[in-house]
């Protein structure tokens, strides 16, 4: 009865495991960060930061400056992933042109397609 308790619980659920050295996203709560959340127009994550330690699946110790006032532990439900400028998100098996490199020949095909359809 657990098991299933359990599958329930957890079906909308993403793991999220970090490692060493992994770059983060943390996520500014007001509970937390009262300085840095005082208006809803400021940002609502901060980073990126460092992963220094895993203390379990569900608690990393991140590189937090001090100016922060806070513990550098925290719940993985206020870390997401850090995605480097460099990397695409783009599957390896979309394929795409770049609008300023394609030949006007091209370009116009393109165009007239899009006007027909």
């Amino acid at each position: 009865m657990t098991k299933l308790y359990e599958k329930r619980t957890n079906k909308g659920r993403k793991k999220m495991l970090f490692e060493l050295g992994d770059l983060v996203w943390v996520h500014l709560c007001k509970d937390h960060f009262p300085e840095q959340r005082k208006s809803k127009l400021q940002p609502r994550a901060d980073g990126p930061f460092k992963v220094l330690r895993k203390i379990n699946d569900n608690a990393y110790e991140i590189d937090l400056p001090s100016t922060y006032g806070v513990s550098t532990s925290f719940n993985v439900a206020d870390l997401s992933p850090f995605f480097r400028l460099d990397e695409s998100r783009m599957t390896p098996f979309q394929e795409g042109e770049d609008d300023m490199t394609m030949p006007a020949d091209k370009m116009s095909q393109a165009l007239s397609q899009a006007i027909t359809t």
